[in-house]
């Protein structure tokens, strides 16, 4: 039986950044400058924002208040609070099961990408970035660099919440943010940069408000805000009572969205610059970029410093999904920490295993599957990331006592809330009906 003392983080900014680094990941970087490409570019940039004001924050503080309160991981928090709903905890762990098994694998082309800049081989083998990309991807090298991500994730976790999730945040979080900035101030002097800021940061309102870019923007609030699925509960549970659960929350959804607008103001000026198209979807930064980099002195270099930012931003991450799993089968199931770890790797590498290399084709709700990537993509975010938000709003809003909320929100009394009722508004009707809404829409109900 495990009898280790349970950690918590050290202060106000490492609770920021620990939570921010869950936030800000693949979801940001890799995800949302692509659909905000195929979705109008400002037009979606304005609906995301408010997805996360009116949807987001608000799920985000019904999962800091239960962690918080019961300092336990998603299933045992929401156990502790109501028996019968320890099921939401449990949709959570599969959620990150289901995560974790494509995310690791987007990981390890970034990891081998940067390699492959450093080494010089992507840019002197006169191959075409498009052939590379498929010659890659029918390789063993994706198997190779997914463990290895892997296996370095699973190094962090193992040093523990202190030393290694709360550190590796603080030092992370930081260069993040710098390469970014730094990125984004080398392409606004390129030619023709002002196009892509003007697609950027120009809202076209009948596309802002078509049902696509409706369901694309909330889906991305929920997935680049690591909501709905236990995360934030697990990491609410290392803070202490003084933490200020709206102010982290604000500071959170608010570091996420800097660095959406930095990549996108990194991306789209240096896609405009190239002359290609900013709607190449998921393999924009693998295929357009580096065609974007050859172009520029010293290509390796500005390639290898954006894979790096891609790398860190792909571990802050898959470090909350590890830890989500790692929680849960160490205090569920009595184990020490250390066991717990080796048994979420080794089920990560499983798992993302038959990702790389179990292919089929099947059609599940009107949509053509051809591999376990894409059923852990749809399941996890149009499945269980919305039932997890909507039940959790349901779970909060209506079957706790509003003391509850009220509780932990103000710090017992302690920090003045005036929007208070606002935020209850929002969980208990608006935000609820609009997860409602994305959950139909992603299944093609409506």
């Amino acid at each position: 039986m495990s009898t280790e003392k349970r950690a918590s983080f050290g202060g106000k900014l490492s609770a920021i950044l620990v939570a921010a680094g869950s936030a800000i990941g693949l979801g940001s970087i890799w995800r949302f400058p692509y659909l905000a490409g195929e979705n109008g570019g400002a037009a979606f940039l304005l609906v995301y924002l408010l997805c996360v004001l009116i949807i987001a924050i608000p799920v985000m503080l019904c999962e800091f208040a239960i962690g918080r309160k019961t300092h336990k991981n998603a299933v045992g928090g929401f156990r502790e609070l109501s028996k019968p709903w320890q099921i939401l905890g449990f949709n959570g762990i599969l959620c990150a099961l289901f995560i974790s098994g494509y995310y690791y694998v987007i990981a390890g082309w970034s990891l081998d990408y940067l390699v492959n800049s450093i080494n010089g081989s992507l840019y002197n083998s006169g191959i075409p970035f498009a052939e590379q990309y498929a010659t890659f991807q029918a390789s063993y090298w994706p198997i190779v660099y997914t463990i290895a991500f892997i296996l370095l994730t699973h190094f962090i976790i193992a040093r523990g919440v202190e030393k290694g999730i709360e550190k590796a945040s603080n030092i992370m979080m930081p260069i993040l943010f710098i390469i970014l900035i730094f990125m984004a101030i080398r392409v606004a002097f390129m030619p023709g940069a002002a196009e892509g800021y003007r697609f950027f940061l120009t809202p076209d309102f009948k596309e802002a408000f078509s049902s696509d870019t409706l369901f694309q923007a909330a889906g991305q609030a929920f997935f680049s805000l690591s909501v709905g699925m236990g995360c934030m509960i697990t990491y609410a549970s290392y803070f202490n009572e003084k933490t200020n659960l709206i102010g982290t929350s604000l500071s959170v959804s608010l570091l996420t969205l800097f660095v959406a607008t930095l990549a996108g103001l990194v991306i789209f000026p240096a896609v405009f610059s190239a002359g290609l198209q900013p709607t190449e979807g998921p393999s924009l930064i693998f295929i357009t970029l580096p065609e974007i980099f050859k172009g520029m002195p010293l290509a390796p270099v500005w390639s290898a410093i954006f894979f790096i930012l891609i790398a860190l931003a792909a571990l802050t991450s898959t470090i909350s999904f590890h830890e989500v799993l790692t929680a849960y089968l160490s205090e569920e199931h009595k184990i020490s920490r250390k066991v717990a770890t080796y048994i979420t790797t080794g089920i990560t590498i499983v798992l993302s295993l038959v990702t790389l290399l179990v292919g089929f084709n099947i059609e599940i709700f009107g949509r053509t599957f051809t591999s376990t990537f894409d059923i852990y993509d749809f399941g996890s975010a149009n499945i269980l990331l919305p039932l997890g938000g909507f039940f959790t709003c349901i779970f909060v809003g209506w079957f706790m006592k509003p003391d509850f909320f009220k509780n932990e929100i103000n710090n017992y009394g302690k920090l003045p809330v005036k929007i208070l009722p606002i935020l209850f508004i929002l969980v208990r009707y608006v935000a609820p009906v609009i997860i409602l809404y994305i959950f139909v829409k992603g299944l093609g109900i409506i």
